[in-house]
C-alpha cells in the first residue's frame, strides 16, 4: 500500500509520497479536490497520514470514501515522529517526515470523533459563542454605567436588560450604551434557539439523560463531556480520563530526584469541558446539600488546602463519576461515590426504584431548561412583533 502524508494548511496542502525510503512525488495545491489525481477514488489504495487539525475530520471523512486508510497524527507526539527536527519545520519537511513515518510505521494516533457527536461539539461552540459575547456586552454595559456614576441592582445575565430598563438613567446614558441594549435584545433569542438546536440533538442521546442525574451536571456539561470523551471505554480508567482532559498535576521529577515534584494541572486537552466542570464544582460546593459525599470530601480537602485545590479537585473526581456512569451504565449513586476510589467506581447494582427517582430529578431539570428556552423563544416572537414592517410589505398588505 502507498505511504502518503499530508500536511494541511489553512491555504495550502502539502502532498507527499515515499516508498523504499525516499521521495516518489511531491505537490502543493490549494484544496483537496485539486488532489483527486493521486487520491481520487480511482486511485490506489494508500495509507495517508495527516495532523489533527481544524480541517482533520472533514479530511478524514473525504479519503475515506475515496477508499483510503486514513490516520489522524497524535499532534503532541508529532516530535517523536521527526516533525521540527533540527529547527527546520515547514509544510514540505511535515508532510515528508509525516511520509516516512508511515512507512516506517507506529505513528500516534488520534481519535476521530463521531459524526453525531461532531455536531453536538459544533452546536456547543455556537452556544459558546452566543453565551460568552452576551456576558461580554452585559460586563460592558455595567462599566460604562459605573463609570457614569451609576450601579445596577445584581441580577442574573437573563434578567439583566429587565434590571437596565427599569433603572432611572439619564437619556444620555441610555443612547450611550443603546447599541450594546439592541444587540443584547437579538442575542437572548438566538441563544434560545441555540438551546433548543442542542436539547434536539441530545434526544438521541440517552447517556447525556443518565450524565444529568449527577449533582451540578446540567445538559450541556454532559452534551459537552460526551461530545469530547465520545467512546467511554476508550479510557481504562478515571485517571487516564483526568490526564486526557488535563485535570491531573504536572510532574517534574527526572534527573534521579527521591521526592516527587508535582505542580498545578497540565490544561491539556479540552479547555472548554475543563471550564465546565470546574463551574460545576463549584456549583456542588455553593448550593448542593450538604449529605452528598462529593461535597463533604471537597468540603473537607477545602479545609486542607483551600477553595481552589478543592474545586480542582472535584472537578477532576466529577470527571471520573461521569465516565463511570456512562461505562456502566447507571445513574447517579450518592453511596457509590462515597466508597469511590481514585481509580473510579465500581459497578454496583442498582434497584429500579433508584434509577427511576434519580431519572425523575433529570427530568425537573430538563423541565426547567425547556422553561427558559421558551422564555428566549417568546422573546424572539416579540421581537418580530415589534420589528417596524417595511415599507413594501405595509403596500402588499393592503
Amino acid at each position: 500500500m502507498r505511504s502518503v502524508a499530508l500536511d494541511l494548511g489553512v491555504h495550502e496542502i502539502s502532498f507527499c509520497e515515499v516508498a523504499g525510503g525516499a521521495v516518489v512525488l511531491r505537490r502543493t495545491v490549494r484544496s483537496l479536490d485539486s488532489l483527486e489525481d493521486l487520491l481520487g477514488p480511482s486511485s490506489s489504495p494508500a495509507r495517508v497520514a495527516i495532523e489533527a487539525c481544524r480541517e482533520a475530520w472533514a479530511v478524514h471523512d473525504t479519503l475515506r470514501n475515496w477508499g483510503h486508510d486514513v490516520l489522524v497524527v497524535d499532534t503532541t507526539r508529532a516530535r517523536q515522529l521527526g516533525i521540527g527536527q533540527h529547527g527546520r519545520k515547514n509544510d514540505r519537511l511535515d508532510a515528508e517526515a509525516l511520509a516516512h513515518a508511515v512507512e516506517r510505521g507506529g505513528i500516534p494516533l488520534a481519535h476521530v470523533l463521531s459524526p453525531h457527536r461532531r455536531a453536538i461539539r459544533h452546536q456547543l461552540a455556537v452556544r459558546r459563542a452566543l453565551v460568552e459575547t452576551r456576558a461580554q456586552y452585559v460586563t460592558t454595559v455595567r462599566g460604562i454605567l459605573r463609570a457614569c456614576g451609576h450601579k445596577l441592582a445584581r441580577c442574573t445575565t437573563e434578567g439583566f436588560l429587565t434590571v437596565l430598563s427599569a433603572a432611572a438613567l439619564p437619556a444620555e446614558t441610555r443612547q450611550l450604551v443603546g447599541p450594546l441594549v439592541t444587540a443584547l435584545e437579538m442575542l437572548t433569542p438566538q441563544i434560545a434557539l441555540a438551546d433548543a438546536a442542542l436539547e434536539q440533538l441530545c434526544t438521541h442521546e440517552p447517556v447525556i439523560v443518565r450524565l444529568t442525574t449527577a449533582p451540578g451536571v446540567g445538559l450541556v456539561i454532559a452534551a459537552a463531556f460526551v461530545s469530547v470523551v465520545d467512546e467511554a471505554k476508550r479510557f481504562h480508567h478515571a485517571h487516564q480520563l483526568a490526564s486526557y482532559l488535563g485535570l491531573v498535576p504536572s510532574e517534574d521529577t527526572s534527573g534521579g530526584r527521591n521526592k516527587q515534584r508535582l505542580g498545578a494541572i497540565t490544561k491539556q486537552g479540552n479547555a472548554y469541558l475543563r471550564v465546565l466542570l470546574t463551574q460545576a464544582a463549584h456549583t456542588i460546593l455553593r448550593h448542593k446539600s450538604g449529605d452528598d459525599p462529593l461535597r463533604q470530601w471537597a468540603n473537607a480537602i477545602d479545609e486542607r488546602r483551600g477553595r481552589h485545590v478543592a474545586v480542582v479537585a472535584l472537578a477532576r473526581r466529577l470527571s471520573g463519576v461521569l465516565w463511570a456512569m456512562w461505562r456502566d451504565g447507571t445513574v447517579y449513586d450518592a453511596q457509590s461515590a462515597a466508597v469511590a476510589s481514585a481509580k473510579g467506581l465500581r459497578l454496583q447494582a442498582q434497584s429500579i426504584e433508584q434509577q427511576a427517582q434519580s431519572m425523575k430529578e433529570a427530568s425537573v431539570k430538563a423541565r426547567r431548561r425547556q422553561r427558559s428556552i421558551d422564555k428566549g423563544l417568546g422573546a424572539t416572537r416579540a421581537t418580530a412583533r415589534s420589528r417596524p414592517v417595511s415599507t413594501s410589505r405595509r403596500a402588499s398588505m393592503h
